[in-house]
Order: C-alpha cells, then sequence, then structure tokens
C-alpha cells in the first residue's frame, strides 16, 4: 500500500485557508518584507485578513438610497443609522453581526486582533474618529459584513475638504471587499468630481463592482429607458472599459412602488442582486485564493523593479542626479525589466502611484539586492502550491452524502422523514411558500404565514407550538424548508395525529 512520506504529510493543508495562510507566511511575507511592499502597496496581513466574513461595500453620492438599501437587507435599523436627503452618514459603518446590538467606536475597532482593521490605523485618528462599528443581530449578518460609507460630495460641498484621505480609505476597503454596490439615484445621475476619483481608485477590482440604479420606481417606463442610458453613457467616461457592468434596476426598500408599470423587472432585479449576495459566502475561499494570486505577482515584480533600481545607481559620485533621472524615467526601467525577466506588462504596478511612492525614498542604494532563491519560492507558490490549493475545493465541498448517499441526511431531510412529508405534498406546500412576498433573505414574513396558518382553523395553541418548532432562529419569519414542515405538522394536526415534542432543527 502507498504510504506518504513524512513530507508529503507535511505539505497537505487541513484547509484552503489554512493553506493560503501557510503559503502567505512562508513565501509570500518574507518578499515583501524585504522589498517594502507594504510602503509602496498595502500593509502586510495578518490571519484576521483571511478569517474575515466577506464583505459589501456600498458607495455612492448623498441621498442615493445607500444606508435605507443596508437596512432593507437587514430588516431592521442599526445602531448609529442616519438617513436623509442630506449628506447624514457622516462617517465609515462596519455593520457586523453580534447578539447585542452596541456601537465600536473606530479607535477601538483597530487594536481588535480578531477583526480585518488594523491596518487602517495608517489613516490617523482623524480617520478613526469617523470610523465605527456597529454590531447587530441580524441573520444575515452570520455571512456577511457590510460597510456604509459617507455619501460622496457634489456641487458646492466638494469644497469642504475632509480632514483624511477619503480616496485612498475607499481603495483600502474597496481591495478587501468581495462586492462593491455603486449606487445611484434614478433622479440624479451627475456624477461629481468626488465621485469620478472614487470610481477610477476601484480600478483592478472592476470584477467586484455591481451598479445600483436605485429609487427606479420614482419614474415612469419611459423616463427610466432614458435614464439607464444615460446612467451607462455616464458611466462609460467615468470607467473607460469595453466591458458593460452589471446594473441592477429596482428601489431597495419596504416602501410599496409608486410607478407600478415595472413592478415584475423590479422584482425581479431584487431577486437577481440577493442571489449574488447569497452566493458570496460560497465563493469567499475561492476570491481569496484569487487575491492571494494576484498579490504574489505583484510582490514578485516589485522585487525586480526594487533589485532593478538598485543596480542602476552609482557607487559614489552623483547619486541624487541619477536617482531623479530614474523616477523621471521610470517607463523606460519598467521596459527593461519586463523584457529582461520576461514578465508581462499586466503584472507591473501604476506608474504614476509607483513613481510617487518612489520620490519619498532617500537612497535607492539602500535597496536590497536580488534574492533569487526567495524568487524562486514566489515562482513555486504560483506553479505549485496554488494549483495543489485548487485541487481540494472539490474535496472541501463533497459531504458524506456525495460518497454514500444512504449515509447522510441534512435536518431537514430528517424532518421530512420523520413526520411521512410525501412528495406530492411537499411540491404544493413549496409552491404555496415561492407565491408569498419574500424578505431580503429568501423568507416569508410571520403576517403572511400567519394569515395561511390560520386558514386551518387549528387552536391558536397549536400554531403557536408550530410556529416555534420551525422558527427555531427566532426570525420572526420562515425559510421555504421551514414553511414546508410547517405546513407538514398543520396537516398532521388536522388528520389528529399527535405532534411531536420537537423535531431536528432544519
Amino acid at each position: 500500500m502507498w504510504r506518504k512520506t513524512k513530507k508529503q504529510e507535511d505539505e497537505l493543508y487541513p484547509s484552503v485557508l489554512a493553506g493560503l495562510k501557510k503559503i502567505y507566511s512562508e513565501k509570500i511575507r518574507p518578499v515583501e518584507q524585504k522589498y517594502m511592499f507594504d510602503q509602496f502597496y498595502s500593509p502586510l496581513l495578518r490571519d484576521s485578513d483571511f478569517d474575515a466574513k466577506p464583505s459589501v461595500l456600498f458607495l455612492g453620492q448623498y441621498s442615493t438610497g445607500k444606508t435605507t438599501f443596508i437596512r432593507y437587507l437587514l430588516e431592521q435599523d442599526y445602531p448609529g443609522q442616519n438617513i436623509g436627503p442630506e449628506p447624514t452618514t457622516d462617517r465609515f459603518v462596519a455593520v457586523m453581526h453580534q447578539k447585542q446590538e452596541m456601537v465600536i467606536p473606530g479607535n477601538a475597532l483597530c487594536v481588535q486582533a480578531d477583526l480585518p482593521f488594523r491596518a487602517l490605523t495608517k489613516f490617523g485618528n482623524d480617520f478613526l474618529n469617523k470610523f465605527q462599528a456597529s454590531m447587530v443581530p441580524a441573520p444575515i449578518l452570520e455571512d456577511l459584513t457590510f460597510v456604509d460609507t459617507p455619501g460622496v460630495l457634489s456641487g458646492e460641498k466638494q469644497r469642504i475638504g475632509r480632514s483624511y484621505d477619503f480616496c485612498a480609505v475607499i481603495e483600502w476597503f474597496s481591495q478587501r471587499a468581495d462586492m462593491i454596490i455603486l449606487t445611484f439615484d434614478a433622479n440624479k445621475l451627475d456624477i461629481s468630481d468626488e465621485f469620478r476619483r472614487v470610481i477610477e481608485v476601484l480600478k483592478g477590482n472592476e470584477d467586484k463592482v455591481r451598479i445600483v440604479l436605485n429609487k427606479s420606481d420614482s419614474v415612469t417606463g419611459q423616463q427610466l429607458m432614458r435614464v439607464y442610458g444615460a446612467l451607462m453613457w455616464s458611466l462609460g467616461k467615468v470607467l473607460k472599459t469595453p466591458e458593460v457592468m452589471r446594473v441592477y434596476i429596482s428601489s431597495f426598500w419596504d416602501r410599496p412602488y409608486v410607478n407600478t408599470e415595472n413592478a415584475a423587472v423590479f422584482d425581479a432585479e431584487r431577486v437577481d442582486l440577493i442571489r449574488d449576495l447569497h452566493q458570496l459566502p460560497r465563493n469567499s475561499t475561492v476570491r481569496k485564493v484569487n487575491e492571494l494570486v494576484k498579490r504574489a505577482r505583484l510582490a514578485k515584480v516589485h522585487a525586480y523593479i526594487i533589485a532593478h533600481l538598485r543596480d542602476q545607481m552609482p557607487a559614489m559620485i552623483g547619486k541624487k542626479s541619477k536617482q531623479d533621472d530614474l523616477i523621471q524615467n521610470l517607463n523606460h526601467e519598467y521596459n527593461k525589466v519586463m523584457q529582461k525577466y520576461m514578465l508581462p506588462v499586466g503584472d507591473f504596478p501604476d506608474i504614476t502611484k509607483f513613481r510617487e511612492r518612489l520620490q519619498g525614498i532617500s537612497d535607492f542604494c539602500k535597496f536590497p539586492k536580488l534574492n533569487l532563491r526567495m524568487i524562486a519560492e514566489m515562482d513555486d507558490v504560483l506553479s505549485t502550491d496554488i494549483p495543489k490549493l485548487l485541487k481540494m475545493f472539490p474535496m472541501e465541498n463533497m459531504t458524506a452524502a456525495e460518497t454514500n448517499p444512504f449515509e447522510f441526511q441534512n435536518n431537514y431531510e430528517k424532518s421530512a422523514d420523520t413526520l411521512g412529508l410525501k412528495a406530492e405534498d411537499k411540491e404544493r406546500y413549496t409552491n404555496l411558500f415561492r407565491s408569498l412576498p419574500l424578505t431580503a433573505n429568501g423568507r416569508a414574513g410571520g403576517v403572511d404565514v400567519k394569515r395561511i396558518m390560520m386558514e386551518s382553523n387549528l387552536p391558536k395553541d397549536i400554531l403557536s407550538k408550530v410556529w416555534v418548532m420551525c422558527d427555531r432562529g427566532k426570525h420572526g419569519a420562515l425559510s421555504e424548508e421551514e414553511f414546508v414542515i410547517a405546513m407538514t405538522l398543520i396537516n398532521m394536526a388536522l388528520e389528529g395525529k399527535e405532534l411531536p415534542d420537537t423535531i431536528p432543527s432544519v
């Protein structure tokens, strides 16, 4: 029988995330430290960056409905929430899950090792005073973190400067976000200078961006066509990309639609966006692998550039003039490095930003030499270590049911079997559930479910017992599976059967 050697056993990662941490700490981080990666790009990563839940960043000019959108998804208010027609959200708010509602100020957030915010200290107290976390016991936050942002200023308000680098903070959050939602008001499509700068710093993260044309019910169908066209024209001038980004057209709040002629479209768009959000936790690990690959490629090219600049410096005389010449003609140095090491142009950093960072360096002679062993390890990361991790995805997603379908049942299947749920009844209850209006989390509200349950004419104490058994999470609403089990229990009671005291948690 084949037996793994000790070395092979050591190389097997218990999970993809553990593998990512191991690869980064042992092979990528040493390169970043040696070649001052954090001085040119983003801070070194910590374990909390890998362990963080998927996050959704909300951006938009003031009064486009960002905070209302978050409230719609949470199905409740959150501490520190401000909604109004003028700039009311004046701070960055990380909306996170906790059983007890509370607000944690920015300075306290940045010293907690288990949260991914420690690197924000580089933006100083002026920013940290405008940053907080709102802890809310909302079910959706068990899987996601939302980041609300101050409304981007427009008109005369742009002339009032902020006390911190707003675009740099947006860039930091966008690099770590799993989805970036740009909100636009159907009645106000102008893109201010500050909003243009915000959109420009999203470069490199276009795959995460989703456009929301909010408050779409406030205009007629004919007007909406013109608004959509104007939005795409305005975005085309700023984004400068041939790819068309996904635009969701709806109104994300709890109010009834003003213009109902496109109600079916608005509902479908809501469902599509909620479905995209539901996919984030499932795809989070894949995104982290992708981001680490991008970071590793950038770190490798960065090491080549830094070592090359050092090699161009004279030993004694003329250091200052040579350094200025290298900065001025950085594009030529890029070409030399590219041709010498046969590197793809897409891996090179933005030349304007890199030149700005170089101007803050006093002496290129202090740059480290090229370490070929480290470069070889970076090549191993990209050619061997990462592919090995990717092969683990099917194994991690495999359940006992995939190896032996009779060996495993989830709690819903256990409940269905215990209660004797028939296939035709399941189909009938499922269709009934899907005919109901659903919340952002895909649940049927308590009022709608109560109306259906009351039609059975069963005593309220029995209906209450059914509700308690099915709404185990105390959401005040039922998922599709919970609804099917609830209707099965009601049918049992109507047939005179004794209800069980408990059922497996659905």
